[in-house]
């Protein structure tokens, strides 16, 4: 019997599973742009265990059993990181279309858009973005839904809700008040330093990531001027010091420079498109290490969007478009830092690597636009210690572009692989 009972737990202790031996994978380029200075391995090496990043070099030693990808002439670079989208909907050419359509689509309909917009956006080559704005807790589901394995999308960030004053760029459209319920604090809007800390703990309650709040006017809103503020400086102050009281990191939506100033004064974490900054602002900025994420290609398909939107929403596109390249400019020279991010939904999404040639256009050099979409994305949204850099024990987010960005930086708009967590999500390179 003794016997019998030694057999049947050692054929149980077979029974158990036994884990595998991580997957390893060595890729291999022309250049390898490690984003931990701005000049490039020729040609380099990353091995990838698991879902990490092992090492990084020339002529290492491959493994026996190795499964060896070979990008040829291609530069191998950190995935990108997005830090200013809204994967929830999209206002792309026809903004009376795109209105009408985001207006009377349900939140799960809604939802199957948000599942196509992340797929597009991880295919081409942005493996985390922050989500900085969603109504119906769309990017919320959708943060849940890839994170749990059901959709296939970008490492997500989320705010839920911008938050902002009634009438603001927070705030629904002004339609009829008896037709369509005017939005609370759940929504975002508020009233009032107590409101504003609810609006917060709300937004927080609800899974935020973190906290984004517009102290200033938008473009693509109806009743609210672009550049003037919106909250009190008693109302800024509530809101910045509430999410970092959670533990949370808070962008400011400002395109006009006295509400920039009073998110500065506030503690503020970022600034966002930052349209009309002067220059004082921008040096408080730098001195303040607050992060400019500058949504370039947002400004500029406004801009060229203009004629198609409503006559106050175009003047609003037309003057914002005029003054945000001329302050990034400014921005450059005085050396604030900049993380890169898009406002993609202002233009279809998947098409997020068109800021970078703005952002060269107008001052920095590619490295620097290259380092700004990696190592400072995930400095801004706290995630240095994982990603934003190819270096052993980070997370294994890798994106492949044939030939060199650092000569031609449009070169990033042409992504030929895609490694997300060790994973091997988008493969066209054409060489194994």
């Amino acid at each position: 019997m003794k016997k019998l009972l030694c057999v049947a737990g050692m054929l149980s202790l077979m029974a158990l599973p036994v884990a595998a031996a991580p997957a390893r994978i060595v890729l291999k380029a022309a250049r390898v742009f490690t984003s931990t200075s701005e000049k490039p391995l020729t040609p380099g090496m990353v091995v990838v265990e698991g879902d990490h990043i092992v090492q990084v070099g020339q002529n290492l030693t491959v493994a026996d059993g190795a499964q060896v990808i070979d990008l040829g002439d291609a530069t191998l670079l950190p995935g990108f990181i997005d830090a200013h989208v809204h994967m929830s909907m999209e206002f792309g050419g026809d903004f009376y279309r795109d209105f009408y359509a985001n207006s009377f689509r349900f939140p799960a309909e809604q939802a199957l858009y948000a599942a196509k917009y992340a797929k597009l956006t991880l295919d081409a080559g942005f493996t985390t973005v922050r989500d900085l704005g969603s109504g119906d807790f769309i990017a919320l589901g959708l943060r849940n839904a890839i994170n749990s394995g059901i959709a296939e999308g970008p490492r997500m960030l989320i705010a839920n809700h911008g938050i902002g004053s009634t009438a603001g760029h927070a705030d629904a459209p002004p339609f009829p008040p008896d037709r369509v319920r005017p939005a609370g604090t759940i929504e975002g809007v508020c009233n009032g330093p107590a409101e504003c800390r609810e609006a917060v703990r709300y937004q927080i309650k609800y899974g935020a990531d973190v906290i984004k709040f517009m102290p200033s006017g938008g473009v693509l809103s109806l009743s609210d001027p672009v550049d003037v503020p919106e909250l009190t400086q008693e109302e800024v102050n509530a809101i910045v010091t509430e999410a970092h009281a959670w533990k949370r990191k808070v962008a400011a939506h400002c395109h006009g420079d006295e509400a920039a100033k009073m998110a500065i004064a506030a503690g503020v974490d970022s600034i966002e498109h930052g349209s009309f900054l002067k220059d004082d602002t921008l040096k408080q900025m730098k001195d303040k290490g607050i992060y400019l994420v500058p949504t370039l290609f947002a400004g500029a398909w406004v801009g060229e969007k203009a004629d198609t939107f409503p006559p106050v929403i175009a003047a609003k596109a037309r003057a914002a478009s005029a003054a945000m390249q001329s302050m990034f400019q400014h921005a450059t020279k005085i050396g604030v830092k900049v993380a890169f991010g898009t406002d993609s939904a202002v233009e279809p999404h998947g098409l997020d690597a068109r800021e970078f040639d703005l952002m060269v256009k107008n001052g920095m050099t590619p490295a620097q636009a290259l380092i700004a979409a990696t190592r400072s994305g995930a400095d801004l949204l706290g995630l240095a210690d994982k990603i934003g850099t190819l270096e052993p024990g980070k997370l294994a987010d890798l994106v492949a572009v044939p030939g060199d960005p650092l000569q031609d930086i449009r070169q990033t708009e042409k992504v030929s692989f895609v490694m997300q967590g060790g994973r091997v999500v988008r493969n066209q390179a054409g060489a194994h």
